[in-house]
């Protein structure tokens, strides 16, 4: 008897040690990001042009032991980069100083924070009637150009039209697209009315990563045509950067179809009432959209 105590004793001492030792495996001592190094490269800048070449372009690079993700905020953009590289164009006219906040994320929702101050030249000042066009002097309300071919489409990155596939006139209309509009305003906001569906359109897979899984069930295309969303609202900017003209949202706002990427598109063509924007999805590919005024 007293031997099967010993030994019922000793399994459970064993066991309760067993169980120790995995609960500290699991859940050890969780270490916010260390030494966290932040660079700012400005593009074109050299001894003549020490604030860089008047696009406004920098390229920020962050590094930090234990980090799994990166943030940068920039007045009131964020972005968050994985990688650690994130390039950013300051379109205040002139020289001007910026403070830069970056953020190193670690395991279990730990944080390391570094400030970077960058002075920049920036040269280009948006046309009036593109500022018209977007915010009518005040608030503009955009959508989707249903009506027309090429309203949505996709081609090689490097391409200016939907070369491999382009919408004919209405043909989303079994999808969230159609309802969804686009409010900017002069003050730099812009916001992703979802429509009375509140549901978005757009590919599977940056939709779960970026707005979380939701168990749905993609299409034979791996994509949503109803992802429930709810209106956002982030910042617009124009630049344009070696001459091209771009707009770029922030806060996970976006245009058209959702395909990930960086939600910077590039204005290909305009008129007084309609923009042709490219932007470059989460899959390499040149995804097209033309927005109207509603």
């Amino acid at each position: 008897m007293k031997l099967f105590k010993y030994l019922t004793s000793m399994v459970l001492i064993a066991g309760l040690a067993m169980s120790c030792q995995e609960e500290d495996q699991e859940f050890g001592t969780i270490l916010a990001p260390k030494a966290l190094e932040v660079s700012a490269t400005l593009v074109g800048a050299d001894a003549d042009n020490p604030f860089g070449d008047g696009s406004g372009e920098v390229i920020f690079t962050a590094n930090a032991y234990g980090a799994l993700s990166y943030k940068f905020v920039v007045n009131n953009f964020e972005k968050v980069a994985p990688s650690g590289t994130y390039t950013h164009i300051f379109s205040t006219l002139g020289v001007n100083s910026y403070e830069v906040v970056v953020l190193a994320f670690g395991a279990g929702g730990t944080t390391t924070s570094e400030v970077i101050t960058v002075e920049v030249r920036a040269d280009y000042s948006p046309p009036q009637d593109l500022l018209d066009l977007l915010t009518n002097g005040g608030s503009r309300t955009m959508r989707i150009e249903a009506e027309t071919w090429g309203h949505m489409g996709v081609g090689p990155a490097t391409q200016v039209w939907p070369e491999w596939y382009g919408a004919g006139p209405y043909e989303k209309d079994f999808t969230a697209l159609y309802d969804d509009r686009y409010i900017f305003n002069i003050d730099g906001s812009v916001t992703l009315d979802t429509g009375e569906d509140a549901s978005v359109f757009g590919q599977a897979t940056p939709l779960n990563q970026t707005f979380g899984d939701l168990g749905l069930t993609p299409n034979s295309n791996n994509e949503f045509e109803y992802y429930p969303l709810a209106d956002i609202t982030g910042q617009w900017m124009l630049t344009a950067p070696g001459g091209n003209e771009k707009l770029t949202v922030t806060n996970n706002t976006f245009l058209g179809f959702f395909v990930g990427g960086s939600q910077e598109y590039d204005i290909l063509y305009r008129d007084a009432t309609a923009l042709h924007l490219r932007t470059i999805g989460a899959d390499g590919n040149g995804w097209f959209f033309i927005i109207t005024i509603e």
